[in-house]
């Protein structure tokens, strides 16, 4: 019975990994670039700044009618442009961040831990500041209801989702296959024949030989 959840696990990661291989064929030539990919990364980052900024709001201005309505329509933006960006990062970083390490090669496993070891460091960054804040700000921790869950989610999605940021910043050029010699090129030029020898009125020209017969 033990080995049932570990089996559908492995099942699910390799889905996850043919899907995003299957994406990444697909994948629009701008990301290719490594400035689109990053941003992308910004795109992300904006996305998480809205959430701080929704925790903001809620922190100073709930409860009232101007913190409900910006609640909603940051959750509505960020679910609407989260999903695609998230998406295409995901793609771009080849799961680096999300599949098992058996589903990555060297170089992803590497990537991997460059962009944990970067994104843990700014949480915990992060956390600090949000600590001191709360004690400089709020010393009672007298936090309305809303505000309190808004800065808890927005901690928890930029924990979540900075190995993902990080990695897409940081994400080398595709690998590309080896090119076949290109036609003209040095290789073809050895096995040309030899130009032709014309006279002034265009006919070959002829040899010593020729002229002494």
């Amino acid at each position: 019975m033990g080995e049932a959840p570990k089996s559908r696990r492995e099942r699910s990661q390799r889905r996850r990994a043919e899907r995003i291989t299957a994406l990444e064929q697909r994948m629009p030539a701008r990301f290719t670039a490594r400035r689109n990919r990053q941003a992308l990364a910004v795109a992300g980052a904006g996305l998480l700044a809205l959430l701080w900024l929704n925790a903001a709001v809620s922190w100073f201005l709930a409860p009232s009618d101007t913190a409900m309505v910006t609640t909603f329509v940051v959750l509505a933006v960020v679910v609407v442009v989260g999903i695609p960006v998230i998406s295409w990062m995901v793609v771009v970083t080849r799961g680096a961040t999300s599949l098992d390490e058996r589903f990555l090669d060297e170089r992803q496993v590497a990537e991997r831990l460059r962009a944990f070891t970067v994104a843990h460091w700014i949480s915990g960054v992060l956390i600090a500041v949000v600590a001191v804040a709360s004690m400089i700000l709020d010393p009672g921790l007298h936090l309305p209801s809303a505000a309190y869950f808004l800065v808890l989610f927005a901690l928890f999605a930029t924990h979540t989702q900075l190995p993902l940021l990080v990695a897409a910043w940081q994400a080398p050029d595709p690998p590309v296959d080896d090119e076949e010699p290109a036609a003209g090129g040095p290789e073809q030029g050895l096995s040309d024949p030899l130009p032709r020898v014309t006279d002034l009125e265009g006919r070959p020209a002829k040899s010593g030989s020729d002229s002494d017969r």
